[in-house]
């Protein structure tokens, strides 16, 4: 005699409509990607966030045989494009390369930003990190950030540091340089963007600047026409490694490094986050990419996760919050 499990007639409906729709939504899951994503490039093209998104895009194509079209939206500080994320579709499509600027100082800088760097967001990690230095024009007596110090000390006032603009990344820098050394005297003079003080450091026109360490200053101190005391890293970058690191020319807690890092709307599923992720782990296991970024003057981050990114930033918004409402406080 055959037994026969006994199903009841609703449940065994259910069960029959469940494995008719098992194998579609199996296949749905397995085709993402199955259309080109869109990559929003919160800044103007030219600038190191865009040349680094655009190199993404490249490779993250070939990983998942989709093309990624860039797509520059531009405007107050990076708030355009990131606000143009937070209202994207949550299905894995569109992707925002965000910075420093857009998910730490904004937040801390504007009331009415319109979006939250955390609760508005998937991540999908921290793609790379670029230190800010200390430089100073070879006129001023000094060789390194001990005697900056001392001569700062000696000559209250008398010293001005250029940033690429108030409330920026290389102002903060500044003002902590400042402040971890008894509240230096020396006075901020803010560019509108790093170009132009940097420009004028290289003629002498101020003393002192605090750029991000990208591929210009780099030149520029290779050649003799500016001198980089110490890069705010944990690390010596292998592109100038006769620069000591703040910790290692007395600076212990000196360690600013600017971020760029991959974003999803909030509320993408978690297989479609899952495919972009080891997607995005695939291209900066890549040699060939590892190389671009760091002639870029950025170091690859391969060990990122979408929770260790939002770890990283809310500690830095911790951190930077004091600086920030002390500085600059809130437009």
């Amino acid at each position: 005699m055959t037994k026969h499990a006994f199903i009841p007639g609703g449940l065994a409906a259910l069960l029959l409509a469940v494995a008719w729709l098992a194998p579609g939504i199996a296949q749905a899951q397995g085709k993402f990607p199955d259309r080109p994503l869109r990559l929003v490039v919160p800044f103007s093209p030219g600038g190191v966030n865009d040349i680094i998104g655009r190199r993404w895009a490249q490779e993250m194509a070939q990983v998942l045989g989709q093309n990624v079209v860039v797509e520059n939206k531009s405007g107050a500080s990076g708030a355009i494009g990131a606000m143009d994320l937070v209202r994207s579709k949550p299905d894995g499509y569109t992707v925002l390369i965000a910075n420093t600027t857009t998910h730490v100082l904004n937040p801390l800088s504007k009331k009415d930003l319109g979006y939250d760097p955390i609760k508005d967001f998937t991540a999908l990690g921290i793609i790379t990190l670029v230190p800010t230095g200390i430089a100073v024009h070879p006129s001023l007596p000094v060789k390194n950030l001990k005697e900056l110090v001392a001569f700062a000390k000696r000559n209250p006032g008398q010293l001005s540091f250029g940033s690429a603009g108030t409330g920026s990344i290389t102002h903060l820098t500044g003002e902590m340089f400042k402040k971890l050394n008894g509240d230096l005297k020396i006075v901020h003079v803010p560019y509108k963007g790093a170009g132009p003080g940097l420009t004028d450091l290289v003629a002498g026109h101020i003393p002192m600047y605090t750029p991000t360490i990208s591929p210009a200053p780099l030149q520029y101190h290779k050649a003799g026409r500016i001198r980089i005391l110490a890069i705010c890293s944990d690390e010596r970058l292998k592109t100038v490694p006769d620069v000591p690191t703040a910790a290692e020319a007395g600076m212990k807690d000196f360690t600013v490094e600017a971020f760029n890092a991959m974003f999803l709307p909030a509320g993408v599923a978690r297989p479609v986050l899952d495919v972009m992720h080891q997607a995005n782990q695939k291209v900066l296991a890549n040699a060939g990419m590892q190389d671009f970024l760091r002639k870029a003057g950025a170091e690859p981050v391969t060990t990122s996760s979408p929770e260790r990114a939002v770890q990283f930033i809310q500690k830095e918004l911790k951190r930077w919050g004091p600086i920030v409402r002390e500085v600059g406080g809130e437009s």
